[in-house]
């Protein structure tokens, strides 16, 4: 929704910082809630990944375990990049605009970011070149791993509405949609996967949205989400 900045309340600066107080009373109480839903997150309980998944990155052919470059955990973003396509989704590379450099400080915390797409690993690497961008970027080399982790789906699931989304039967709107999973791998070498977010799910990880949030006009959207959404290098000057 977004906030009418004509005719706006005008008021005292006293005035003003009552009301402010008031409602950082409201930020704490989301803030505190946030961190109640972080740790049960936390723990929640694990599935261990038997399949043995295969991809194609920056260095050739991959398991699932040489994704997480001997750290002990993995976040995976679903990057909607279907083999036909020409060039990587608008929104994905919204969100790839955002959590590029966050990579290097998340390796300090013993935390490894990929990013994985159906589309094969030439493109993915052609379309990283035009974007700018240095994350790690896997194909998954034709092997089931997105639609396990329900972020693709059949043409038969798109036709029919079988497709399972956000944790729903639903019918997909295309073949790709975003996702982030995260996984975690013990001293042994078992790979476990912990959690999944979709759908609103990823908007935490977008700092462009979080600074929306604070200006007047919010993201000034109107109930069309992203509308107004290009990759980077298309935007007029």
């Amino acid at each position: 929704m977004t906030t009418n900045t004509n005719n706006h309340p005008v008021v005292t600066r006293s005035e003003w910082l009552r009301a402010r107080k008031e409602f950082l009373n409201e930020e704490k109480e989301m803030t505190h809630l946030r961190d109640r839903l972080s740790e049960k997150r936390r723990n929640l309980p694990w599935v261990r990944v038997e399949e043995d998944y295969r991809f194609e990155g920056p260095r050739g052919k991959a398991k699932l375990a040489d994704l997480f470059e001997g750290r002990s955990q993995l976040l995976v973003y679903h990057f909607m990049f279907a083999p036909e396509w020409e060039e990587g989704c608008k929104s994905c590379s919204f969100w790839a605009d955002n959590f590029e450099r966050s990579v290097v400080h998340l390796k300090q915390r013993d935390i490894t970011f990929v990013a994985i797409s159906r589309a094969p690993s030439e493109k993915l690497a052609a379309f990283e070149k035009r974007m700018g961008w240095t994350f790690p970027w896997y194909s998954t080399a034709g092997s089931s791993f997105n639609h396990d982790f329900s972020v693709s789906f059949t043409p038969e699931e798109v036709e029919k509405g079988t497709g399972t989304y956000n944790y729903g039967l639903m019918k997909p709107p295309i073949s790709d949609m975003p996702g982030i999973s995260v996984f975690y791998k013990d001293p042994s070498g078992a790979i476990f996967h912990t959690y999944s977010t979709f759908g609103r799910g990823i908007e935490g990880m977008n700092a462009t949205y979080q600074y929306l949030d604070l200006v007047p006009k919010g993201r000034d959207e109107n109930g069309k989400r992203a509308f107004w959404l290009r990759h980077w290098d298309r935007y007029e000057p």
